[in-house]
């Protein structure tokens, strides 16, 4: 009677991210009870392990008391103050610190918001702000990867390059601008990773030469592309565009949303990259998504040419709950947890994960694996050769989740066929072999499909 009622109630109130609102009314929600460590359960009582950790997030895993603890603990004490007016609290202070202090280079300066697409927008008004400092105020041009994922406000779903968060919603604005992703399986030029390289270069020269070199602000890149299908560059890659960046004098801005504490092994992507951006965001695992919270990276010179082209003014840029007390003690938890073993455990987790995906290559159904650490991906087809993509009428984004679910499994299935890991950071052997082999009864029952059948003969 529970289930049935929330169903209806939210069949009729609750409107869902990123779904078809008919579908979705007609299909109904699966509604989710509890979780422990890296499994959930939903109403029915149904046991899955969490393959994608929530949504990218949950990467220190479910159910740690200690975290609970610390945002109750600071609810008791201070459960609101506002950054505005010159106040504080110590735990927004105190983390501001702590991850000054664990950020690649001199990002040493911090500014706290609620999740990744606010800190992204956040980017693009501080960038703003900075050309005006200097006096460049022309410089106003915006450059982002096709394929690449930078939130869903207004401002970043036009950064972003998925069709989806375009169409109908009057995006990309005239000042976005795109160049092709390094996406190894399907580029152009082949899969050597020099080639790659070498193309991604050019093609960022020449779009700064169409748009004219003294109007490119900044450009955005992931250290691994999620949404666009976690599309994993060559190595070398991020730190070869960062560096063609300073030679164009355009800001570099790496989007670590996804990529942050852990999911690629260590706190930062960047730090392997070997490169540190003008700007760097986070969220999603600040905090392990048990509350919001997003972060702004600044380096010194951008910090410092904003500060003083403001001198006495306001820098008029802020968020009622930004530097929430309550998500900063939760943060400064999860970070103690990530470096007493959860980071350690990931890199573990994440060998034994791509070991397993890799055992699925033989697959009639597999084209590719790619991943780093505990982000991982596998790209369907239906001819290897020809690296056919499932077709859209077998639907890939709702039946094989579907699929998956009944198995046993919560994975991110994107609509062109790619399946996207994510697990939590604290998964042991059994959960990650669990993950493969409920991905192989999934792709084993997907290949008995009629309409996947038939191509493939």
């Amino acid at each position: 009677m529970l289930s049935n009622s929330l169903i209806e109630l939210d069949r009729n109130h609750l409107v869902h991210p990123v779904a078809s609102y008919r579908a979705h009314e007609k299909l109904g929600v699966r509604v989710l009870s509890s979780a422990s460590g890296a499994t959930v359960t939903d109403t029915t009582g149904h046991q899955l392990i969490d393959g994608f950790a929530g949504l990218w997030c949950v990467n220190a895993g479910y159910g740690h008391d200690s975290i609970i603890e610390a945002a109750a603990r600071q609810m008791r004490e201070l459960p609101y103050a506002t950054a505005y007016f010159g106040l504080g609290s110590e735990p927004a202070i105190r983390l501001a610190a702590e991850l000054a202090e664990r950020s690649p280079g001199d990002l040493n300066h911090v500014y706290f918001t609620l999740g990744g697409s606010d800190a992204i927008d956040s980017t693009v008004r501080f960038i703003r702000y900075y050309y005006h400092a200097k006096g460049a105020p022309q410089k106003d041009q915006f450059i982002s990867l096709e394929q690449g994922y930078h939130g869903s406000s207004t401002v970043g779903a036009g950064l972003t390059a998925l069709p989806a968060f375009h169409a109908g919603f009057g995006i990309p604005f005239e000042w976005q601008h795109k160049i092709p992703s390094h996406y190894a399986y399907r580029n152009p030029v082949g899969t050597d990773p020099q080639a790659i390289i070498a193309a991604s270069k050019q093609a960022l020269r020449r779009k700064v030469e169409e748009i004219g070199a003294e109007r490119v602000a900044a450009f955005y890149a992931e250290p691994i592309q999620g949404s666009g299908g976690v599309l994993v560059p060559p190595t070398g890659w991020m730190k070869a565009m960062r560096e063609l960046c300073r030679e164009l004098d355009i800001l570099f801005i790496a989007d670590e949303v996804i990529t942050g504490f852990g999911r690629t092994g260590p706190l930062f992507a960047c730090s392997e990259d070997d490169i540190v951006p003008d700007f760097l965001t986070v969220a999603k695992g600040l905090t392990s998504g048990y509350v919001p919270m997003g972060a702004v990276f600044m380096t010194e010179h951008v910090y410092n040419t904003i500060a003083n082209g403001a001198g006495a003014s306001l820098v008029g840029h802020g968020y009622t709950y930004s530097a929430h007390p309550v998500s900063a003690a939760v943060a400064l938890e999860v970070l103690r947890l990530y470096e007493g073993g959860l980071l350690e455990n990931g890199r573990r987790a994440g060998k034994r994960l791509m070991e397993g995906l890799q055992s699925l290559a033989d697959h009639p159904l597999v084209g590719d694996i790619r991943g780093r650490g505990m982000l991982a991906a596998i790209e369907l087809v239906t001819d290897k050769t020809k690296k056919t993509p499932l077709p859209i009428a077998a639907d890939p984004s709702r039946r094989i989740f579907d699929r998956a679910w009944d198995n046993g499994l919560i994975i991110r299935a994107f609509g062109n066929g790619v399946l996207g890991y994510a697990p939590p950071l604290c998964c042991t052997d059994g959960d990650i072999d669990a993950i493969v082999d409920r991905t192989r009864k999934s792709l084993d029952q997907t290949l008995e499909d009629r309409d996947v059948r038939v191509l493939m003969t």
